[in-house]
């Protein structure tokens, strides 16, 4: 096998690395630990595993539509696969907390730029609070 196989391999965001289950959502959000952004809250939990997982929570009454909700979770996905390797292993759910505008402006290439500032911040935060 080649290098750039194996460094896109590592690279995926494949079912490892997902929050699947409902209950394992419910558990990120029992735990009651969350970091604030303007637009998201990034809740997480140890997860005593391995690695880290994530799940994204974008309802309808924030971003009503499904174009915007599908362009702010490949932004998530997208980040979170960057930067998967240098983050604790913990259970993360990314909600979007605040409402995201209207579905024209995710074509702007500064939104989608935001969107990834934010949610890297807060990816840096956590690392930040674990010491890592």
């Amino acid at each position: 096998m080649n290098s750039k196989a194996c460094s896109a391999e590592n690279l995926s965001f494949s079912r490892l690395y997902r929050l699947r289950e409902p209950k394992e959502y419910s558990e990120v959000f029992s735990a009651r630990r969350v970091l604030r952004g303007a637009s998201f809250a990034l809740h997480y939990r140890q997860n005593g595993l391995a690695g880290t997982r994530l799940g994204l929570v974008i309802p309808k009454k924030q971003a009503r539509a499904a174009v915007l909700r599908n362009a702010i979770k490949r932004q998530a996905r997208e980040i979170f696969r960057l930067r998967r390797s240098g983050l604790p292993s913990m259970d993360l759910v990314l909600r979007l907390a605040q409402p995201a505008g209207r579905p024209r402006r995710i074509i702007d290439r500064q939104v989608k730029a935001e969107w990834r500032r934010e949610i890297a911040a807060l990816f840096d935060q956590l690392c930040r609070k674990h010491s890592l």
